[in-house]
């Protein structure tokens, strides 16, 4: 009988165990310094979180950053089970003026290039949706037959691309040019 006790009672703390080893952790905060050339959209893709995180962390506002400030990121609490693998995906607003759209569908155009380049540039997006209306009407495949320029930027270092190659390039140009680049 005492046997008997004492194995079910191990057997009861060892399955105990088992459910608390992995139900709870903590991430610690983690510290990030702006380097020249950061946004806090490739700050928030670096350490897979979301601006709006990385901006309430910190107290920024209008996406603005500067090299050297030093950055919080992360000390968040999270539950997993250790029996069963999950994956948890943040989904974000499909806002155009303040919240990442991180995937374009096909069907959110407009707000994903927005908040795209309103989180990498710091520029609004209403102003990106001037100039896309301007240059593109926001015909993504569009080409200027005179000039070559092409897809919604009227950008003339592309010849072709997807939505995502297209904003890529136009975040390059405006960080090489700003907004000399559409004659703002």
């Amino acid at each position: 009988m005492k046997k008997l006790l004492t194995t079910a009672l191990t057997t009861s703390v060892a399955a105990a165990a088992l459910l608390f080893a992995g139900v709870t952790s903590a991430d610690a905060a983690t510290t990030y310094t702006v380097k020249s050339g950061d946004s806090v959209w490739a700050i928030s893709q670096k350490f897979n979180t979301t601006i709006n995180a990385v901006e309430s962390a910190n107290n920024i506002s209008a996406h603005t950053i500067h090299p050297g400030q030093t950055l919080t990121i992360g000390a968040t609490s999270t539950t997993a089970n250790t029996s069963t693998t999950s994956s948890t995906a943040t989904t974000s607003s499909s806002s155009t003026t303040s919240t990442a759209t991180s995937t374009y569908t096909g069907s959110n155009l407009k707000s994903y290039v927005l908040s795209q380049m309103e989180s990498r540039t710091g520029v609004s997006a209403a102003t990106w949706n001037t100039i896309i209306t301007r240059e593109s009407n926001w015909q993504p495949n569009v080409v200027n037959s005179s000039s070559g320029a092409y897809g919604l930027f009227q950008n003339m270092h592309i010849s072709s691309g997807s939505v995502e190659a297209q904003v890529d390039a136009a975040v390059a140009l405006y960080q090489a040019q700003g907004m000399q680049a559409w004659a703002l």
